[in-house]
């Protein structure tokens, strides 16, 4: 296990390019954006007209504090899950390290990918590490299968999507349902293998990949399906209230980060915005097409969406850009600094502590 933990830890999953590479989309993007904007009106006076009034800076305050409650509810998840294993000092260790994954990887890998890895390194054991993290992606999923039909139900179909019948507006619809059918199976089909009948679905998954033209993805399916049924185990025991908890958190986590933009909204244009709920709504549809990106962390992707999204409660393209730039410094560019400063230590660390493991081990 050591040295799988060290080929993580050497991956370059953290390569300077990776961590570059989404910088350089969404300065790129945003760049066009200005260029294409420039030619319909003049940005330099819409950046000139806007107020940062004390209301606008306690409203930047507030995102960020949105953005804290998002950290928070992601530690809380990860110590409920341990069963308070973890201290809080680790949790947010491991959440700044998942999110900085995120921010490197596709959206729909996520920062997921290494989570077992992370917890590992907090002193988690791997295999028990392994079955968190696939109870956090089932948790994240149940929260969009959830929350987004009651979202729908509350918000008239003309203003969560857009009123008009142009291409644009068709596509995210489309987008939106079609990838909220795909979480919505894999969805119970986590449900169906971590808590409800997970030796039948690892039968299912056994005889499906023994054809020949699924063999070279036999082992990590496999993997993922031994892994299922450990999870089951351990999910089993636990008492409601622990569902409680961790659901809890997850929700909080996301609803938290969905209210930077309102935070925004709020801070940058007239305090009597009637809007607020539709634009708390956007986001659900916002980030569901997001989870398709095949950028890193949605770049380039994220800041065209939302400028043309929320385009309607916006005076000017200008500022639809400009609000979309703090959006993604204050949910995405700050994460990359974090995690810029917390990867070598964390790799220093893994590295010495499987060294000092292999040397022990040696000696005896």
């Amino acid at each position: 296990m050591a040295d799988e933990v060290k080929s993580y830890s050497d991956s370059k999953v953290f390569s300077i390019w990776k961590v570059l590479l989404p910088v350089a989309i969404g300065l790129t993007v945003v760049g066009l954006m200005f260029w294409h904007d420039a030619k319909k009106e003049n940005l330099a006076e819409v950046w000139h007209h806007i107020q940062f009034t004390p209301r606008t800076w306690i409203c930047i305050v507030l995102a960020f504090l949105c953005m804290f409650g998002r950290d928070f509810g992601l530690s809380w998840r990860f110590r409920a899950l341990t069963d308070h294993q973890l201290r809080w000092s680790q949790a947010f260790k491991v959440d700044f390290l998942c999110e900085f994954t995120s921010c490197v990887t596709p959206s729909a890998v996520g920062g997921s990918s290494l989570g077992m890895v992370f917890l590992n390194s907090q002193g988690i054991e791997f295999g028990r590490a392994t079955t968190l993290m696939i109870t956090t992606l089932f948790l994240d999923e149940l929260f969009f299968v959830i929350f987004c039909p009651l979202i729908v139900l509350l918000t008239p179909a003309h203003e969560i999507f857009i009123s008009g019948g142009g291409a644009f507006v068709h596509g995210i619809r489309l987008t939106f349902w079609l990838v909220y059918a795909a979480i919505f199976v894999w969805t119970f089909i986590l449900f169906t293998g971590i808590i409800w009948k997970p030796e039948w679905i690892r039968k299912v998954i056994y005889r499906l990949f023994q054809f020949k033209w699924l063999q070279r993805w036999k082992a990590s399916a496999t993997g993922l399906a031994d892994n299922m049924v450990a999870t089951s185990k351990e999910l089993r025991t636990k008492p409601f209230r622990f569902w409680l908890e961790v659901f809890g958190g997850t929700s909080l986590s996301w609803i938290s980060r969905y209210l930077v933009v309102n935070a925004l909204f709020l801070g940058f244009l007239p305090a009597e915005n009637p809007h607020q709920w539709v634009i708390f709504a956007r986001e659900f549809v916002i980030w569901v097409v997001l989870m398709v990106s095949p950028t890193p962390g949605g770049s380039g992707v994220s800041e065209w969406l939302f400028s043309e999204y929320y385009a309607d409660f916006i005076p000017t393209a200008g500022m639809a850009l400009i609000l979309a730039i703090f959006w993604r410094i204050i949910s995405y560019y700050v994460y990359l600094i974090i995690g810029a400063i917390l990867v070598p230590e964390w790799v220093k660390k893994t590295v010495t502590r499987i060294k000092e493991s292999k040397s022990s081990s040696s000696a005896s």
